[in-house]
């Protein structure tokens, strides 16, 4: 009956807290999740009030063109409405774009978000993944001009590693792929990279002059919305008017929709919580040195530092109360940590000082 996908693997999501209170018996208020990469700092006040002043409006159905937060973010990108899709989180604008091309083949980096494989393989596709783990434009390029793919994953920055590309380089890239290839550009913590520096940042608007680009962002980070699952897709109109043809009606909540129009207002507080992120950051690289232990430079909101024996690492600081994110399925010896609130930080940096000396 499943013999299509009987070799799918399942997307493994970071451990929830309920998992961890009923596993080890921790009290809910002494674990520090630290694996998902959510926003530490949470939502803007602007949209928890937003949303509980209109939380009686939940038996309604939302208005289903999003009209209201299309036009917040066609002002804020310099776009228009009808180059904007709304979707469940940025995953499902990446779902209605493969099921829309029904691709053979897919290229992506050697590490790079599962969900990019996950959709592909319902469909049947190939999956071609560069040599290097991290995105060596020079490796896709080469495996695209063998291979024809139909389309090309760019995770910009790069999500669970955190390197990330410099937008001319990615721009040169898109010039040199023929116009039947849809290339999309995972813009997930674009907002963190863009900050820290601006050889990384892709400006949603420079993607309409392509016939084959799309963009994806999302309201899960930067903005604090993980858990009410808003995201965009931008690109020209003839790309977003197919993509629609997928999208169910009213794919996202209600509520779901006033949070991201409410923190999409909000700039002073989304910057705060990305300059704090770096701060905080450079606590994880000052260890790394400290320690003599590897790590990628990140330019998003976590960092992987490599780390004999991760996953009996992991195993040890859940028990304390420590959520992270164990890279050995990948295939190394790594943890990938969400950058958190200074008091969580330095509480799993010394926790984990303790186990590796």
């Amino acid at each position: 009956m499943f013999e299509k996908i009987k070799d799918l693997k399942t997307y493994e999501a970071g451990k929830p807290i309920e998992l961890v209170v009923r596993e080890y018996g921790i009290k809910p208020d002494e674990i520090i999740k630290l694996a998902s990469n959510e926003n530490p700092y949470g939502p803007s006040p602007k949209a928890i009030e937003k949303v509980k002043e209109l939380s009686n409006q939940m038996h309604r159905y939302p208005d289903d063109s999003f009209y209201e937060l299309k036009d917040a973010l066609s002002s804020k990108f310099n776009v228009k409405s009808s180059n904007i899709i709304i979707g469940a989180g940025s995953d499902q604008v990446l779902e209605f774009a493969i099921h829309a091309v029904n691709p053979k083949k897919v290229l992506m980096a050697g590490i790079t978000f599962a969900m990019y494989e996950i959709y592909s393989k319902q469909v049947g596709a190939k999956i071609l993944k560069t040599p290097s783990n991290t995105h060596n434009l020079n490796e896709f390029y080469e495996i695209y001009q063998n291979e024809k793919p139909e389309i090309i994953f760019l995770c910009v920055p790069n999500n669970p590693l955190g390197e990330c590309l410099d937008s001319k380089d990615v721009f040169n890239f898109i010039e040199k792929i023929d116009e039947n290839t849809l290339i999309i550009i995972d813009g997930a913590y674009q907002e963190f990279a863009s900050y820290k520096d601006k050889n990384k940042e892709i400006k949603p608007n420079e993607v309409l002059k392509y016939p084959n680009v799309l963009y994806t962002g999302t309201f899960s980070k930067a903005y604090g919305l993980g858990g009410m699952r808003v995201g965009y897709g931008i690109a020209n109109e003839y790309i977003i008017s197919n993509l629609h043809k997928l999208r169910p009606p009213f794919n996202i909540t209600t509520l779901s929709l006033l949070a991201a129009i409410e923190a999409l207002k909000d700039d002073e507080f989304v910057k705060k919580g990305i300059v704090k992120n770096f701060e905080e950051m450079q606590k994880y690289i000052n260890f790394a040195k400290e320690n003599n232990l590897k790590y990628i430079e990140s330019f998003t909101n976590f960092i992987v530092l490599y780390i004999k024996n991760s996953t009996k690492i992991a195993e040890n600081l859940l028990k304390k109360g420590i959520i992270v994110r164990n890279m050995a399925s990948y295939g190394f010896d790594a943890l990938r940590i969400t950058i958190g609130k200074p008091e969580e930080n330095n509480k799993l940096l010394e926790t984990l000082k303790g186990m590796i000396s």
